[in-house]
This record gives C-alpha cells, structure tokens and sequence, in this order.
C-alpha cells in the first residue's frame, strides 16, 4: 500500500508486535497523524501518492544522508588518563559549538528528512582495558587529536581529499581496506523494515557516483588531505558528483565500544530526595550526596553512587515530584543546592543577620517536620526558603576569581544557558507552560522574546547563577567520589524525556515533535498502553543538526559523572509515538538512526571516561540487547525478573547471568526486597484498588514467587551463615542472602537499593498512582517507617551487616579496594566476568553474552 511504503520511507511502522507471535496493525490515522508531526502531508490517497513521490526521488537524488557512522577500535577503561577520562579541550571543538548556541541544524547542512540505518550484525566487542590511574575526577586533559590505540584506521583512498570515488572503489573503500567503517565484524548489515538508507560511511561511499570528489573538514577545524588517523569527532564531509550535485554529511567518529567498568564493582542506588541528613532543608540536597559518596566509598569501599535524574524541575505549586518528567535534562534542579556550601552565603549573613537567622530555623523546622513529624517531603516548600536564601546570596558581590569562574560558565554554555534562564524568568511572569504564553514569547527567536530578556535581565542573570552554583556542587559530589577511592563515582540518571510545557521543549521546539506524546503500546502489563505525556525528538531534525541536541545534552550530564543510567534505553531504537488527545493505543513506533545515537554516546562517553548503563527492562525488540552489547552498553537485570522465560520459567541460576550488566535486587519503580518478602506489596496495591484480580490469588502468585527463589537460595547454600547471629528464616537473613546470589552471577556491577539496607518497605514511587499514594515524597526509613539521617545510617548495624556480606563476596571476585581480602567466610563463589572479547556466538551462560529476555513476555516494570 501506498501510505504503508511511505511511512516506511520515513522510518514509522504500520504495525507492532505486543507479544512473541503476535503482530497488531497501527491505525490509518495514527500513521497519518505521525507522518504529519515529521512533516509529510498523508491525509488524502492524492497526498500520499505525492509524498512518496518526493520521497522516493529524493533518496535516489541525494548523495549523502545528513549524518554518516564510522566506527574506530577503541578499547578503553573507565576513568583512564588517555583518551577516556577527560572532555577534549581543543580550541574550537567543544566550547565554540557552545557559544555558538549549536543546538540546531548546522546552517551549510542540507536538510533532508530522516535517514534511517541498518545495524550491524556482526559482534567484535573489545576486551577491556587496564584499571584507571587518572586524577581524582577522572577527567585529565588529552590532546585534540587523542586517538584510541592503533588510531583510526584508514578509510581507503576513497576519503582522503580531491580522491574520486572510482579509486576508492579500486582501492576498497567499500569493503575490506575500509574495515573500520564495516558494521563491526565485518559482517553485512541487518536491514529492518522501514529503513531508507544506510548510515555506515562505506556503504554510503560505495553508492556514491564515478568521479565523485570529496572533502573533509574535521571537528578541530583542519582541512585533511586523507582520512588517515582521522580524529574522533563529528566532522563536516561534502560530495561533488561529476554531474555537479552537492552533499554534506556529518561525519561521526567514534569508538567501536564505549570505556569498561575498572574491574567489577559493587555502589549503592539512591534518591537523593529521600536521603536527608541533619543538615539538610527538608529533602537530600548535594551536601548529603557529596557525604554520602565520601563515606561509602572511604568506609564501605563502594565504587559508585547511582542517583535519580537530577534534572530541572517544571516550577510551580505543587511542582510535579517525579524526577522524570523535568523541564529541562541539560542543567539539573538548584532545589538541590546545598545553600550553606556556597562561599557568598556567609557573607550574606553578615550584610543581613536576622533574615539569615529566620531562614535557617524556617529549614530546621522543615527539616524536623519530615524527619520527626511524619510529614512528606514537601519540594515546594523547599524551594520557596532556599529561593529566598539563594536572592540574598545574589546581592553578594563575587569575589575576582569566582567572577571570572562564572563567566567562563556563560561563555562555555552560550545560548543554550540564556535560553534556560531566559525561560525560567519568563515562567516567573507568565507560568511554567510556555504553550500558554502570549504568542510571541512562544517563539525563542523572536524579536519580542530578545525585548523581554532584556528587560529581565536580572532574572535571567539570576538562573544562570544557579546553573553554575548547582554544576559546581554536582562536580564536588563527584569529586568527593573520586577522591574516596571509588573507580566509578556518581552514576547519573537520563530521564526518557522533557515536560511538554518546559525550558527544553520551549527553547528546542524544531526538534521536537509538535502533538505528539511518547508511551508504551498495550501490552499484557498495560492493555490500555501508556501515555508517558513526554513530546519526542524528530529523527529527522536530529540527523539533520550532526544530533547537535542530543551531543549537548550528553556532554552536559558527563562534566559530573563516572557512569550514566540510560532510562528506557530502548528509545534509542525507536520510540511509541501518541498523537496528542488520542489513547495510547492509538499510537505507532517510528524509528531513530539507532548507529548515529550510539556512535554519540560512545564518542561523549569515550572523552568523559564513563560507563554507560542502559535500563533495558520488559520486552525489547529482537537485536537491540545484542547491538548494545556490542558497543559496550551495559544493561539492567532486576532479580525477580530474572527466570527462564524461554524455558521453565523458573529462577535463572547465577551462572546464566550474564555479565555485561548492573545486577540489583530492586529499583525505586519496584518493592523494596523487604516488602515483596513479606508480602506488603500485595497489600498496599490491595489498600489502594490496584489489583485487577482477587486479593487472594495476587498472595498466592507473590508467595509462589518468592517461595521459588528462597529455594534456589537454600540448595546454593547461600542462607547459611547469616551475619549477626539472624534466623535464616528472618527477612533480613533473605536480603543478605539475595545479595549473596547477585554476587555469584557475572555481573560487572552490582547495586544495592540503600532503603533495602536498613529494612524500608515503601516503595519510592508505585507505577499507576497519582495522588493515591505519595510518590517521590518519602524520606529513606527503617523496617517500622521511620525515617532515617544520613549520620543514622551511617552507624546502622543491619547496614553494616549488609555491605559486609557484599563486600566479603566482592573481595572473592578480586576488585576494588577489597582485592586480595579473603571471601572464605562468605561461602560465596564469584565466577570472574568474562572477557568483553568473547565471541557471543561461542559464549555460554554468564559469559558475557547476552540472555534472550530479563522479564516475562510483555513485561514492562518500568
């Protein structure tokens, strides 16, 4: 049919598979509705005959797709002090895309619409490298140019300037010579459905005419005579064919696979919300995360702190909780400011002493009302007193050097700073949802937007502040880290999306799909699917700008972290679009340049040093685990999701594990261990009209549930010997033996949920509940619910009796600081993880390869 070939020239599907077996046909208008959002006019058949038209005769046309792939051998270790482990610093790479405001289409690029690639099939992962041995934030300065090992293999004769692509192909630039633009492995590409082209630069040079001439301008501004030991980078390529026909490309550079974890690994996951100490304002601010990161790694040895999105909240009351569904993902929440740890703030108890005076009691009162009172944490609250100290802290001169610190900030983040702050000021008058603003503050280029910052400038001046303030402490946290020993550091969290009515979706519009939501299709967990309300990226617009966007937002979450958790990193495959006013159902998938986004996650991650975690939850199209392995994405396996699907559905034994991975017991989506022992859970979904079936049946299948992993346990021998002198029988005897199990598996990594160390059993957020239960909203207690301080849990003895089980089973694996300390207590055998070389074909359980499925068949936990 015609609407159905150009939908799949446009990379939308007419069609999806809910369960295995089973495919279920998009609607006319969902297709129509999408097509329309990327801009093809498909709403009569005379319509589609002309969009095809113009679409097939464009692919056919142009010579190059708007951004091209070229994948480098790049074994890398987190952390390292060469290549890895620090943000380029050339002049005029980075920083001038920054003050350039390089958050859309290149203005010499040509814009087609999306270019669709075929992924590789081929597995050649890279082993990893050696333990880190850089500064204590990981982040030295490389050359310009740095290079993995070995460098960059030539592209054959059919890059390097003024060549004609006859030569190339006589020289192999379509193959062989060229390996390092193949599909990793060499091997052919897979080609989905729907997909118009290819984005690997040797299959596209290989389709190129006779005689087609090109050139290559790289990221650090040469002119390269050949594209030997070309720099990584995202570099400018124009084509001219015989015929006179131009084309320009963005070249992406990167590493074949993204840094290693330094050796196995254990951390702690937190939200940083919920963690308060006695000093904090009523919620865990940065001050309790830079403590939190210096006492865990100094004194529990951990490597690594995972934290939920840190990202800019949408202001107003009540401010939505959630931490995924910010306003902006490019500059995090000054909610979390530590207003005690800036410099100015003592000086603005000098100039003004009774404000000050009252502002702290204000936050001691707060504070007690959380952690004695039983009230929720109240972020509006919050924000209100430290929005009043942070005023009082602006009237505060900054001293020379901290003037010229803030500066540099303005100049590196450019225009994308003053359209955050810009933003923010006009939310202060208008309402946080620009989409309600006078028409042409809607626009950020307008004439009449530039007339109204300029008349705020103080308030824009005022967020800007508060972005630097909050970077700052974000980077101490890190550094706090580092300096405790910790390989890894903070884990930082990406959100799927951005509020609608927020800063990003305001200052970004030309990338973002207008009447469009992202969700999840029904499945059996959702047969009313889901509507996430989070406008999506155009593919189109992305490829278009060389993912400038997308580079930016990358950048600016790696200047603080040692890893970064990709939430729903499927959606770097394709993402469930929604037309707006319609249900979930409604909608269909459209397909995103999944090489290109991988190929920019590594080159970002590869100059910061980071581990990249992707959260790969619930049921994932055939190929994305395995292409993401292949790059060295790590992903996320949940114990109680962990059975043989394909088989007896039973608990997967810890040696079918496989070990490219983060392996925790829970998430703050899911029970904390304690209650899904229990059987709380049950009960609460029960208290609240949640269930879908008799309460009895729900006990009965919970019950099962954890009977059959307690077996497991019990034959491992892994209830034995609990620590403290615990019944085998008792709660907190299970969790340390499920501990003990995430220990015997591959896993590179592994996550201990800190609210399950001291017993909590209130879920952080429970999954189809609004105002019926306080998500987001709820301090770190103990197994009676009462909250507890950071310094609580620091001389907890349960927690203590915890980490020492998972350290004792770590020092077994040989990593970290525990290496060599004997494991014969535990009685826990650590398999080594396997070598990131192993040839997945070859591979057995736990070998690094990658298991069919980590939750049941149209599972979605998250």
């Amino acid at each position: 049919m015609p609407l159905s070939r150009l939908a799949a020239l446009h990379g939308v599907a007419t069609s999806f598979s809910p369960s295995p077996g089973r495919t279920v046909a998009a609607s006319d208008a969902a297709v129509v509705a999408v097509l329309a959002a990327l801009g093809v006019a498909a709403g009569t058949p005379d319509a589609v005959r002309t969009a095809l038209t113009a679409r097939e005769t464009e692919l056919r046309e142009r010579l190059l797709p708007p951004t091209l792939v070229c994948w480098s051998g790049a074994p890398t270790v987190a952390g390292s002090d060469h290549g890895p482990g620090a943000r380029e610093s050339a002049p005029g790479a980075h920083e001038s895309e920054r003050a350039r405001g390089e958050d859309r289409p290149a203005p010499d690029a040509d814009r087609p619409t999306p270019d669709e690639h075929r992924p590789g099939a081929g597995e050649n992962p890279l082993g990893a490298g050696e333990n880190p041995s850089g500064a204590s934030d990981g982040r030295p300065a490389p050359d310009a140019d740095a290079l993995a090992p070995g460098g960059l293999p030539s592209v054959a004769e059919a890059s390097v300037v003024e060549a004609s692509v006859a030569d190339a192909s006589a020289a192999g630039g379509s193959g062989g010579a060229a390996g390092s633009v193949l599909a990793p492995g060499g091997q052919d590409p897979i080609t989905p459905p729907g997909f118009p082209g290819d984005s690997l630069l040797a299959s596209v040079l290989a389709a190129l005419p006779a005689g087609t001439r090109l050139r290559i301008r790289t990221e650090q501004g040469e002119s390269r005579a050949s594209a030997e030991q070309l720099p990584l980078g995202v570099h400018e390529l124009e084509a001219t064919a015989p015929d006179g026909r131009t084309g320009r490309a963005h070249l992406v550079v990167a590493p074949t696979r993204l840094p290693a974890a330094p050796g196995r690994t254990y951390g702690l996951l937190v939200q940083v919300y919920s963690l308060l100490s006695r000093r904090s304002w009523g919620m865990g601010d940065l001050g309790d995360l830079a403590e939190l990161t210096a006492w865990a790694g100094r004194a529990l040895g951990a490597g690594f702190v995972q934290v939920n999105p840190m990202h800019a909240a949408v202001p107003g009351a009540p401010t939505d909780p959630s931490p995924y569904r910010p306003s902006s993902r490019r500059y995090p929440d000054p909610v979390y400011l530590r207003v005690e740890d800036i410099p100015e703030f003592a000086y603005a108890g000098e100039r003004d002493r009774d404000r000050v005076r009252t502002l702290l009691e204000r936050a001691e009162r707060l504070r007690e009302s959380v952690l004695d009172k039983g009230a929720l944490i109240d972020r509006d609250a919050v924000w209100e007193l430290k929005r009043e100290a942070l005023e009082l802290v602006r009237d505060v001169p900054l001293g020379p050097g901290r003037r010229a610190a803030y500066c540099d900030f303005l100049a590196e983040e450019g225009e994308a700073l003053e359209d955050h702050a810009t933003w923010c000021a006009l939310a202060e008058v208008y309402g946080s949802d620009w989409q309600k603003w006078p028409a042409a503050l809607r626009d950020p280029r307008s004439a009449e937007t530039a007339r109204a910052r300029g008349e705020l400038m103080d308030r824009v001046d005022f967020h800007s502040r508060l972005a630097w303030l909050t970077d700052a402490q974000l980077a101490t946290a890190q550094r706090s880290a580092r300096d405790a020993g910790m390989g890894v550091g903070l884990v930082h969290d990406l959100a799927v999306g951005v509020h609608p009515g927020g800063a990003d979706a305001w200052a970004q519009q030309e990338y973002f799909a207008a009447g469009m939501s992202v969700g999840a299709p029904p499945d059996a967990f959702s047969v009313q699917g889901q509507d996430w309300g989070l406008p999506p990226w155009r593919p189109d617009r992305l490829a278009a700008s060389g993912y400038a966007p997308y580079r930016r937002l990358l950048r600016a979450l790696f200047r603080y972290a040692g890893a970064l958790r990709i939430d729903h990193v499927m959606g770097l495959f394709r993402l469930w679009w929604i037309p707006q006013g319609r249900p979930a159902t409604e909608g269909t998938y459209v397909r995103y340049d999944a090489e290109a986004m991988l190929a920019i996650l590594a080159l970002e991650a590869y100059r910061a040093g980071a581990l990249v975690i992707g959260e790969d939850l619930g049921t994932v199209e055939p190929g994305v685990r395995e292409k993401l392995h292949e790059h060295g994405v790590l992903g996320t396996s949940v114990l109680w999701f962990e059975r043989d699907w394909d088989g007896t559905g039973l608990p997967l034994p810890p040696e079918s594990w496989r070990a490219d991975c983060l392996a925790t017991a829970t998430t703050h989506d899911l029970p904390p261990t304690a209650s899904r022992l229990t059987g709380d859970h049950v009960e609460l979904r029960d208290r609240l009209g949640l269930l879908t079936r008799p309460v009895e049946e729900e006990r009965a299948e919970a019950a099962a549930d954890v009977g059959e992993w307690l077996a497991l346990l019990a034959r491992l021998g892994l209830l034995q010997g609990a620590a403290g002198g615990l019944s085998e029988d008792s709660e907190e005897a299970q969790i340390q033996a499920l501990h003990r199990f995430l220990l015997r598996t591959p896993a590179r990594m592994i996550g201990v949920w800190l609210p399950d160390a001291i017993g909590d059993r209130r879920p952080q957020n429970l999954p189809g509940t609004w105002d019926q239960y306080p998500n987001w909203r709820l301090p770190v207690a103990d197994a009676e619910g009462r909250p507890v301080t950071l310094e609580e849990l620091a001389a907890s003895p349960r927690l203590h009796a915890l980490i020492d089980v998972v350290r004792a089973g770590r020092a077994v694996g040989g990593c970290g600081s525990d290496a060599g300390v004997s494991g014969a207590d535990s009685g826990v055998s650590v398999p080594e993880p396997a070598e990131s070389g192993t040839d997945l074909a070859e591979s057995g359980p736990g070998s690094g390869g990658v298991p069919p499925r980590t939750a049941p068949p149209g599972a979605r936990p998250d």
